[in-house]
């Protein structure tokens, strides 16, 4: 998290950098080149928050940006310029958040790229790269080394040259990195991969049963409860209850929300006890409290883990490992936290965005994630990576393609179709 005004004292630097923008529109259209680049679809390694997604360094202004997440190297933001493009020049206004080692790379096809511009001297404000050689229908903006402990960021990413299809206020979709193959926000996709959490969070398939679950694991985090297993201790069940509030003001469990505000971030019951979990499995059968675990779900976990696995090249297969991950360790970027389990994965092996195999990092992530796990008397078991995860993985079914067997805690499921 950033402190609050660190980065207004810049103001004046992204005064310089505006100006410098000015100058080098003049240069662009005396050279007769064409902004290949803005409104274009655009993806990243990573993201700050929603708000500051990739389209942000592409949409011709200056106030608005792309922020990766804090802390974790490499991280790039690639633009997808529909067609096949001679690069000429780039244009790259840095907030504070600033790349010392980075490179300009081109693709083809978005997986195998070719370095047309390299430094390890960077010092942020604008970069005017002109002179450059390169073809390539994917340009990306490949950070290696970041120029302060935040992460990277871009007011705005322009690419300069001929071909591609022009500049264009509503961008057109383009290819996910896994192809033609079924993302895990296909509902049925999805539906497989509520089946195999719940598979390992409570042991039955019927994870819509699950609404009214709820109970103190001694993990210490409070009570467990609902398809995701929210937790009184790490604020995602005081979310889940605030919006089942705003959907139906005066519901069951709204006279609770000062006590979960209370014990967010320990293991404390107090005020919870002993009527909560009763009122928990009563308000399951709402409509609008199920409407809140499922918002909570899509907003904090599966959305996020889904999007940052396709920026990584992963098809189903790791979309639903990052997803499962997240749900177990939460989306932080701490060590025993996705984000840390992802950096300590990315240390080892390349992800398919990179360059790398598919299966080489997915087995690397896993790994990390044991190690996570590890650390945990409460998740000391790891079946849900050795006997579930790994073993769609060894049989390379990397789609997430039925029929589906695993081993969860010494129980077998199956998933036929």
């Amino acid at each position: 998290m950033k402190i609050a005004g660190k980065r207004l004292a810049l103001g004046a630097t992204v005064a310089v950098a505006v100006a410098s923008v000015v100058v080098v529109a003049a240069h662009q259209a005396d050279a007769a080149e064409t902004l290949l680049s803005q409104g274009k679809p655009a993806t990243s390694s990573s993201t700050e928050t929603s708000s500051l997604g990739p389209a942000k360094a592409v949409d011709g202004s200056t106030t608005t940006r792309w922020a990766s997440a804090e802390g974790s190297d490499p991280q790039w933001l690639r633009v997808d310029l529909g067609a096949s493009s001679s690069i000429t020049h780039v244009n790259l206004l840095w907030e504070a958040a600033y790349a010392k080692a980075y490179q300009i790379q081109t693709s083809a096809d978005g997986s195998t790229w070719t370095t047309i511009y390299s430094t390890t001297t960077g010092n942020g404000a604008t970069d005017d790269l002109t002179g450059l050689s390169g073809t390539g229908r994917y340009v990306r903006m490949y950070g290696t080394t970041r120029g302060t402990p935040y992460g990277y960021s871009l007011y705005e990413f322009k690419i300069y040259g001929s071909g591609g299809t022009g500049p264009t206020g509503t961008p057109t979709p383009s290819p996910s990195p896994t192809g033609g193959h079924v993302d895990l926000t296909d509902p049925h996709k999805k539906d497989i991969a509520m089946q195999l959490v719940s598979s390992a969070e409570n042991s039955s398939l019927n994870w819509r049963a699950q609404y009214s679950y709820i109970e103190d694991i001694g993990d210490g985090r409070g009570y467990t409860a609902g398809i995701i297993g929210f937790c009184s201790g790490t604020g995602d069940m005081l979310e889940v209850v605030q919006d089942y509030a705003n959907r139906a003001p005066g519901n069951i469990l709204a006279k609770y929300l000062p006590a979960l505000r209370s014990v967010n971030g320990t293991d404390s019951h107090a005020g919870l006890d002993p009527n909560f979990p009763r009122d928990w499995r009563t308000a399951a059968s709402d409509p609008l409290f199920q409407a809140a675990q499922d918002a909570e779900r899509d907003t904090v976990y599966f959305n996020p883990a889904v999007q940052q696995a396709k920026a990584d090249g992963l098809r189903a297969l790791g979309q639903f490992i990052y997803y499962d991950a997240i749900v177990m360790h939460g989306p932080g970027n701490d060590s025993v936290s996705f984000g840390g389990i992802r950096r300590t994965a990315m240390s080892h092996a390349l992800t398919p965005a990179q360059g790398g195999n598919e299966t080489t990092y997915l087995n690397a992530f896993l790994d990390a994630r044991k190690a996570a796990m590890l650390t945990e008397e409460a998740h000391s078991d790891t079946s849900r990576v050795d006997t579930e995860q790994r073993v769609f993985l060894q049989a390379g079914n990397l789609d997430l393609n039925p029929p589906l067997s695993w081993h969860v805690y010494g129980d077998p499921y199956t998933i036929a179709s």
